[in-house]
């Protein structure tokens, strides 16, 4: 039963994916992401790790959503978008590349098979308990980054989004929002 519910799982992700990546829509691939986000949660859940799961919906799922509305809120939703492909080369040796470190990935652990791991599992502890003694012990530093990373990121969201906002368009009437959309045009 569980063999079937995965290949479900990994059916319908692949295929929410494939929407998300072909569809011209911006509103159709975003409800496609969410969804295959929520399903990868599920796979995580049948594995066993509850917490990873509960991160998956909360953490991805939820940024999904955000991403969701901004992209209704800033974006013209009834028009398709157009890729434009200047060198069909940098395409083709992009994409190899990209397939080139999938199959890295996918073979890695096939090589390194009979390493063990550094910190072996603790006895008692829960699914959380070990996930945060893995995560501030063994990949501390790279945690840190990660959150320094995020914290230039929304700095730079605000700063960005500050510039762009020199004048409330919600206080000006038409004439005026048409006028200044001509100039900063120009």
């Amino acid at each position: 039963m569980i063999t079937f519910a995965f290949y479900f799982f990994a059916i319908l992700i692949s295929i929410l994916f494939l929407i998300t990546v072909m569809s011209s829509n911006v509103l159709y691939a975003m409800t496609s992401l969410a969804a295959g986000m929520v399903l990868i949660s599920g796979l995580f859940f049948m594995l066993g790790a509850d917490f990873l799961g509960v991160v998956q919906l909360i953490v991805y799922v939820g940024a999904v959503m955000a991403l969701y509305s901004f992209a209704m809120m800033f974006f013209d939703t009834s028009k398709n978008v157009k890729e434009k492909n200047s060198s069909a080369l940098a395409v083709f040796v992009l994409g190899g590349a990209i397939a080139l470190l999938l199959v890295l990935i996918f073979a890695a652990p096939m090589i390194g098979h009979g390493q063990n791991a550094l910190h072996p599992a603790i006895i008692d502890a829960t699914n959380p308990q070990s996930v945060g003694m893995v995560l501030f012990t063994k990949y501390l530093v790279p945690f840190e980054v990660a959150a320094i990373m995020l914290l230039v990121a929304m700095v730079a969201g605000i700063i960005l989004a500050g510039k762009k906002m020199d004048q409330s368009l919600s206080t000006m009437d038409t004439t005026e929002v048409t006028e200044e959309s001509i100039r900063s045009t120009k």
